[in-house]
């Protein structure tokens, strides 16, 4: 079983600014959402013991992760392979100036992997891919991952085996989890305490 979590909302998010590689700190909201999420893990954990928590190497992620690892007691693995999709020229770009430039590109499916000097859509699939399959068949796996938008879309489709324009049209919440065990995806919505 795994437990895909996206990080916490950062001051990027907020803005409404491409992150990719870059990074900013979790706001408030995200530091809540991390821990809600780590609550509602603790809840459907009955062990944690034999449990893995993976993390992106990224700031964002790392403090998710720091956040589950205090609610579940679990020490923090680092993988590249989950990291958030590169945006090249864009990261640190405002969405919505990237619009007004790139009407073209922002108007269809697939724009994440049209930035110059970015990701192709393939790598990020190829290594998240080579992740998925570096870890322990069913029942044995034991996995919580913490990832971003862009790169958890690509391990739920590239789990389910969904095409593209379905991998990429699939919901980023930051404050729920995602169990994928048994050949499917599941959604579980977690409470975040109010601000």
């Amino acid at each position: 079983m795994i437990y895909l979590v996206r990080h916490g909302e950062t001051a990027f998010n907020a803005e409404r600014r491409q992150q990719g590689h870059l990074d900013s700190p979790l706001t408030t909201l995200g530091r809540a959402q991390g821990a809600a999420i780590g609550r509602l893990l603790r809840d459907l954990i009955d062990e944690p013991d034999g449990w893995r928590l993976i993390s992106s190497p990224l700031g964002r992620a790392q403090a998710t992760a720091g956040l589950i690892a205090e609610a579940l007691g679990l020490p923090i693995e680092t993988d590249r392979r989950v990291i958030e999709v590169s945006f090249g020229e864009w990261d640190g770009r405002l969405r919505d100036e990237l619009a007004a430039e790139h009407p073209e590109t922002f108007g269809r499916g697939g724009w994440q992997f049209a930035a110059p000097g970015g990701e192709s859509y393939e790598s990020v699939e190829a290594r998240v891919g080579d992740w998925l399959a570096s870890l322990p068949p069913e029942p044995q796996r034991k996995v919580i991952v913490v990832s971003h938008g862009g790169s958890g879309r690509v391990v739920r489709g590239t789990y389910l085996g969904l095409p593209r324009a379905e991998t990429l049209a699939q919901e980023v919440p930051q404050d729920a989890v995602f169990r994928l065990a048994s050949g499917a995806v599941e959604r579980i919505d977690c409470e975040v305490a109010a601000q």
